[in-house]
């Protein structure tokens, strides 16, 4: 099944926007370009996959019991990957010169930003943790009885 005329039309939008922004990028010196895109799928899938899949296999496992707690070091940790992926260039300030040249701004400060920008991702999860452990954790464990449901009224509750 190939979906709804809908979803058909904005996966064909989709791959039209793609077409147009490959024809735009592959302006320029189309075989580095090429070899940059190999290599990447290739650094991805042989050698960042694998090392991410093991460091997360870890954290579940050292997590033991307090398993709900992995996702609050996975979801800032994959958004600082991403960030990184994506600004790598300027973070380590391969391009200052030709970002400079191109936009008229300085490449200054982006390591910087994203370094605080990471630390504020891990703060605001172990905020975020601290909240809902605690939540969790105070105020008398309340159970309501359970009956019989009679003409859809529901049983008396413990708490009155």
């Amino acid at each position: 099944m190939l979906g709804s005329p809908p979803r058909l039309l904005l996966l064909l939008c989709s791959f039209a926007l793609c077409g147009y922004a490959g024809a735009r990028l592959l302006d320029g010196d189309r075989f580095l370009i090429a070899l940059w895109f190999v290599g990447a799928a290739v650094l991805h899938d042989l050698v960042l996959l694998p090392l991410y899949a093991t460091a997360d296999r870890l954290l579940v496992r050292s997590a033991g019991r307090h398993r709900e707690g992995v996702n609050h070091v996975r979801v800032p940790a994959a958004l600082s990957g991403l960030l990184l992926l994506v600004w790598f260039p300027l973070i380590t300030g391969r391009v200052s010169e030709r970002y400079a040249g191109a936009t008229g701004l300085s490449a200054d400060g982006y390591a910087t930003r994203w370094l605080v920008l990471t630390a504020v991702l891990f703060g605001g999860s172990a905020v975020l943790f601290a909240v809902r452990t605690r939540r969790r954790g105070h105020g008398p464990v309340r159970r309501r009885r359970r009956g019989p449901v009679v003409d859809g009224t529901p049983p008396p509750s413990a708490d009155g």
